[in-house]
């Protein structure tokens, strides 16, 4: 199936000699009911499932395959063995019947040379007007003392014709396109359905694995008009056989080198046009507006920097010098701060921040909830103390005169710096100077959020962005979601931070739990108590906050005082709480994962992790960031209730796994790339053939040949590219290099 690209230069004869063939791409945007007995209701069914036109079809490829290289005779299967077998239908037609509970079961009986049989099937009564006598099958099933069960069939002609042979209304066919799949004359099998590598591809509900495979049998006709967007020498060079052969290859292959062959041109391509799609985004976000300069640091950040009382970590000076220079670019800072849980990224980010005020310029920090934007205002606070540096924080909390007084003060310049949540996207937020945005938790916020924020800079300018997560983000991540951002990455932890040491606990080992609990209170340490829900409910049954925090004050607590915080409390009870809880006030505060980030008390040693299978990794790993921010020793203690073998996996891996970075890699492993962050909107590539993390060698190689295209060419519009971006935009959409704001 191999055909190669070759970079050398074509001799004349071998031009003429060379066989013509002008690929037509439209042939791929066909509506689906091109094909043979689509009508518009299977059409309608198929679009729901993605396969909307041909080429959805084409690039839809098998998830796996199933190996029945042999046909065997029906008088040679062994009772219990699974086995493929061509036969015809013998005897009466058959009729269905049904068996108390709804079950549907049909039979009719098929012989071959060597001998007969009953074939059985279940649940499937409109196959009996098809299974007249004389009708050729291919059945795939066991063998048991009634007959052979049967798993999957193939129709391969009937006693009246053809099966599957094109309707009088089926719509034309695209012009110059092949005709449908003809069934071979003399009865032998085709090999697309039940023998040799059989093909699975995914289905649904209303579109079985056998239809889907007969279609893309048909669609792999035109597989042909393929764009190829691979260039000639990155092809040659890498032995990549053609788009067209690939994809045929990759739904019905000959054997397993040939499935491979394919599969490797195919993952191989995909993941370069991503990188392509993310490489372009990239620089036409950077070239549609220039961004201020703010030169170079100046004496008011080298007092800043002076003024703290902790000595930076090598990673924060690293990123001290890529947020320098990007800032004196002249295009928008586009740029990811991943740090390890209490990493300082918040020291890194108010840098920024009094760089832009320095250069005259105002700077906003976004954060998604009322609670860690309240923490970073404590947090500035404290860190911009020695500058006295005015700043406001502006959420849906804030009162009526402070909000209004704080607005206007941003509209004339007055005000520098602010602090706030997605209230600062509202229209009424107005900048004079917006030079630097810093979104915390970035992943939480919409493009349309960000958008917003973004449009809110200089007018013809574009403000620069710092985003920051806590969630350490496999490196297989950072090159496919976040490939059009740069990234700094923080690792180290500030001298002092103590290791946590985190255990899973069983139930029959609670009361020991709570009693070293005790032991850290009445040492005059803090403690945590987080669960997965605010109140009790019928719906989803575990520990509630309000409810655990009341039975600790009458149970294994009742000498310590008890607090309690979530996300659904006013706003002025969850500032006190956190406050009291600051202050010491406050032994044990119960709470839900609204602490999973900000919560800064290095007197508190201790958290306790109530049905901990329900969180992620990530989650777990942030929460019990939580304690360890001082001198002593902290733990952190998971409970789980009924928890699988994943949900086992994933604890085992937080309690032996202190590193976020390494964790992260081991629960990209454990769940794929689409659930890292919690669900699949936050903008995670989908991928049809490459598979992440096993795929991450392939990955790195197609950005690599995408970074030294740019290098040689300057642009991925380049002619001399060929139908590279016009291949990347089909595959990941029409806008996908548009300018998006990250």
């Amino acid at each position: 199936m191999r055909s190669f690209a070759g970079a050398s230069e074509l001799t004349p004869s071998q031009l003429r000699e060379a066989p013509v063939h002008w690929p037509r791409p439209s042939v791929l945007d066909v509506s689906i009911q091109a094909l043979p007995g689509v009508g518009p209701k299977l059409a309608e069914a198929a679009a729901e499932a993605g396969l909307a036109t041909v080429g959805d079809l084409l690039y839809r490829v098998p998830h796996s395959y199933r190996d029945r290289a042999d046909v065997r005779d029906l008088a040679s299967l062994e009772p219990g063995e699974e086995a493929t077998v061509m036969v015809e239908v013998v005897g009466s037609q058959p009729r269905p019947f049904r068996k108390r509970g709804g079950l549907s079961i049909l039979t009719a009986k098929v012989a071959d040379e060597s001998g007969s049989a009953r074939a059985t099937w279940f649940n499937q009564p409109w196959l009996a007007d098809k299974l007249i006598p004389g009708t050729a099958l291919l059945l795939v099933g066991s063998r048991d003392k009634r007959g052979l069960r049967v798993s999957a069939h193939e129709i391969l002609a009937t006693a009246g014709g053809e099966e599957g042979s094109p309707r009088t209304n089926t719509p034309a066919r695209p012009q110059d396109s092949p005709p449908p799949l003809q069934r071979p004359a003399d009865g032998v099998p085709p090999g697309i359905h039940t023998t040799g590598l059989v093909p699975v591809h995914s289905a649904t509900e209303a579109l079985k694995p056998q239809r889907i495979r007969e279609w893309a049998w048909q669609a792999c006709q035109w597989a042909s008009n393929a764009i190829e967007g691979l260039p000639a020498e990155i092809r040659a060079r890498r032995s990549l056989a053609g788009a067209g052969d690939a994809i045929r290859a990759a739904h019905f292959p000959e054997n397993e080198d040939e499935l491979a062959t394919a599969r490797e041109r195919l993952a191989f391509e995909e993941l370069f046009l991503h990188q392509a799609i993310l490489a372009t985004r990239k620089r036409t976000h950077r070239i549609a507006r220039p961004a201020p300069r703010f030169g170079k640091p100046g004496e008011m950040v080298g007092r800043w920097i002076d003024s703290l009382p902790f000595e930076l970590t090598r990673d924060q000076l690293g990123a001290l010098d890529d947020v320098d220079a990007d800032l004196d670019r002249g295009e928008p800072m586009q740029r990811l701060l991943m740090g390890e849980v209490g990493s300082g990224k918040t020291v890194v980010a108010v840098y920024a921040m009094l760089r832009a005020l320095e250069a005259g310029f105002q700077a906003v920090l976004m954060a998604p909830t009322e609670t860690l934007a309240e923490q970073h205002a404590i947090t500035l606070g404290r860190l911009l103390a020695a500058e006295a540096t005015p700043f406001a924080l502006l959420s849906g909390a804030t009162p009526a005169a402070v909000r209004k007084r704080a607005l206007d003060q941003l509209a004339s310049g007055e005000l520098g710096l602010i602090v706030g949540t997605h209230a600062l996207i509202e229209p009424t937020v107005r900048f004079a100077r917006l030079g630097l945005s810093v979104v915390d938790e970035q992943h939480r916020f919409g493009v349309e959020q960000r958008r917003a924020l973004d449009a809110k800079g200089v007018e013809g300018m574009a403000p620069h962005v710092l985003h920051m997560t806590a969630t350490p983000i496999p490196r297989t991540l950072s090159l496919t979601a976040y490939g059009d951002l740069d990234t700094t990455a923080l690792r180290q932890l500030p001298a002092g931070r103590m290791p946590v040491e985190t255990s899973l606990v069983g139930e029959d080992e609670r009361a020991g739990a709570y009693e070293f609990v005790r032991e850290r209170l009445r040492e005059g340490r803090q403690a945590f108590v987080v669960c997965p829900l605010v109140a009790e409910s019928d719906k989803f049954p575990g520990k509630a906050a309000e409810v655990e925090a009341e039975r600790l004050r009458l149970g294994e607590l009742r000498e310590f005082s008890v607090g309690v915080l979530h996300g659904q409390m006013p706003s002025a009870q969850k500032a006190e709480a956190m406050r009291a809880f600051a202050a010491g006030e406050t032994d044990v505060l119960v709470a839900t994962t609204v602490i999973e980030v900000g919560i800064d008390v290095a007197n508190a040693t201790v958290m306790v992790i109530e049905g901990a299978e329900r969180f992620g990794v990530s989650q777990l790993h942030q929460l019990r960031g939580r304690v360890g921010r001082g001198e002593h020793a902290s733990q952190c203690l998971l409970f789980a209730e009924e928890a699988g073998e994943l949900a086992r996996k994933r604890l085992r891996a937080v309690a032996g796994e202190r590193d976020g970075f390494k964790l992260a890699e081991v629960d990209l492993g454990l769940r794929g790339e689409g659930e890292i962050l919690g669900t699949r909107q936050h903008g995670l590539p989908r991928f049809a053939v490459a598979s992440l993390p096993e795929d991450m060698a392939v990955l790195i190689a197609a950005r690599e040949e995408i970074l030294a295209l740019l290098r040689s060419h300057g642009s991925l519009e380049d002619p001399a590219l060929g139908p590279l971006l016009d291949a990347a935009r089909r595959r990941f959409g029409a806008g996908a290099a548009d300018p998006i704001p990250l």
